[in-house]
C-alpha cells in the first residue's frame, strides 16, 4: 500500500477500479483497513473492501478490493503529507509481509507503493528505499533498478549514492553485472535477442581518454566480457545520444552509469506537466528490481505529500506497474 501519509492508499483503490486488471490477475493489497477505508471515502469511490486474513481466502472480484489487513496503524497515527516515524513502519512492515508471501510462493509478483525515506529512517529502518529492502529480505547481491516506460528502458550500475561516489563505482565487474542482468530481464519480457546499449560515464563517453579513463579502463572491458557470453551488448554509447536510440528502439534498454542518467530521460519522457491546470497530466513510468528471487514492480514516483489525502494523486504508473509485474509473471 505505500506510506499512509502518502498517495498510496489512493492510487491503489484508482488502479483497482480498471476492469483489465482482474481480466488478469487477482489482485490483492496489503496494508491498513483504516486508510484504505478513508482513502475510498475521500475520492470517493463506489469500490468495497475484502477484508481477509489470509492470503487464500482471495477472490479477485472486480468491484471488491481484496486486503490483507495488517492493522498496523490508526488515523489518528499520522498526518497526510507529513513524515511519520508511524507511517514509516507500517509502509515496510506491508512490504516484509509482500516479500515474505512471494517466497513463499503464494503470490506471484509483489507491487509496491510509494515510501518516504525519511520515514521509514526514522522509524529505525537504514534503508535507503525498496530496492535495499528487497535486497536484503531476499538475501540477493546482485541486483539492479530497471526504470520503463513504454520503448524507454534503463538499468542503473548505482543508485541512491553521491555522484562522486557513484563515479567511483563504475567497476567491470560491477557494470558487466548489470548486462548480465539486462539481458535477462529483457528476455523474461520475451525478447528473445536482446539489444543492449551501454553509456558511457562522461562527456562523449570519454572521447578516448580525453574526458576521463573510466570508458577504457573499466566500461569497454565489461562490454568486451559480455560480447563473449553471448550477450548482444554495444558501447559506451555518449549518454547524450543513447536515450533516443533506445526510444528509437536501436536498443532494448540502456545500461546508466549512475542515478540520474537513468532518471532524468526516463521522467522527461515519463512524466507530463500541464501549466494551465498546474498538474501532471501523466506520471507513468516503472520501477522494477532485477535480479531478485521474486517479481517486484513499482511506481516510478514518490509519495506526493503534496496531495495526500486530497483524491488527485494520478494513478497511471501504478497500473502499468501492475501490468509490468503480470508480463514478467507469465
Amino acid at each position: 500500500m505505500g506510506d499512509p501519509a502518502g498517495i498510496g492508499a489512493e492510487i491503489a483503490v484508482k488502479a483497482l477500479n480498471y476492469e483489465e486488471i482482474y481480466q488478469r490477475c487477482k489482485p490483492v493489497v496489503v496494508g491498513s483497513k483504516v486508510v484504505m477505508e478513508d482513502a475510498i471515502s475521500f475520492i470517493p469511490s463506489n469500490l468495497e473492501l475484502n477484508v481477509i486474513n489470509d492470503i487464500n481466502d482471495v477472490k479477485g472480484e472486480y468491484g471488491k478490493i481484496d486486503l490483507l489487513d495488517l492493522n498496523n496503524i490508526g488515523l489518528n497515527d499520522f498526518k497526510y503529507g507529513e513524515v511519520s516515524a508511524a507511517a514509516g513502519r507500517a509502509s515496510v512492515e506491508y512490504i516484509f509481509k509482500a516479500i515474505d508471501l512471494a517466497l513463499e510462493n503464494k503470490i506471484a509478483a509483489v507491487v509496491t507503493g510509494p515510501i518516504h525515506k525519511e520515514a521509514i529512517n526514522a522509524a529505525g529502518f537504514k534503508y535507503a528505499g525498496h530496492t535495499e529492502i528487497f535486497a536484503d529480505r531476499t538475501n540477493t547481491n546482485d541486483y539492479a533498478m530497471m526504470l520503463a516506460d513504454e520503448e524507454m528502458r534503463v538499468i542503473h550500475v548505482s543508485t541512491h549514492v553521491s555522484l562522486r561516489e557513484a563515479c567511483d563505482r563504475v567497476k567491470k565487474e560491477r557494470v558487466l553485472t548489470v548486462i548480465r542482468l539486462a539481458d535477462q530481464a529483457m528476455k523474461q519480457l520475451g525478447i528473445n535477442e536482446p539489444k543492449i546499449g551501454v553509456a558511457g560515464l562522461n562527456p562523449h563517453a570519454g572521447e578516448q581518454g580525453l574526458f576521463g579513463t573510466e570508458e577504457i579502463d573499466e566500461i569497454i572491458p565489461a562490454i568486451n566480457q559480455a560480447k563473449e557470453e553471448g550477450i548482444n551488448a554495444e558501447g559506451p554509447v555518449p549518454p547524450d545520444t543513447i536515450f533516443s536510440k533506445v526510444r528509437g528502439k536501436q536498443y532494448d534498454i540502456a545500461v546508466v552509469m549512475y542515478h540520474d542518467q537513468g532518471h532524468i530521460p526516463m521522467k522527461v519522457t515519463a512524466f507530463k506537466y500541464n501549466k494551465e491546470t498546474n498538474k501532471w497530466s501523466s506520471v507513468s513510468g516503472v520501477n522494477i528490481t532485477v535480479g531478485l528471487p521474486i517479481i517486484r514492480t513499482s511506481v516510478d514516483h514518490g509519495t506526493a505529500f503534496g496531495k495526500a489525502g486530497e483524491g488527485r494523486a494520478n494513478e497511471e504508473s501504478l497500473v502499468q506497474a501492475i501490468k509490468m509485474a503480470i508480463d514478467f509473471a507469465k
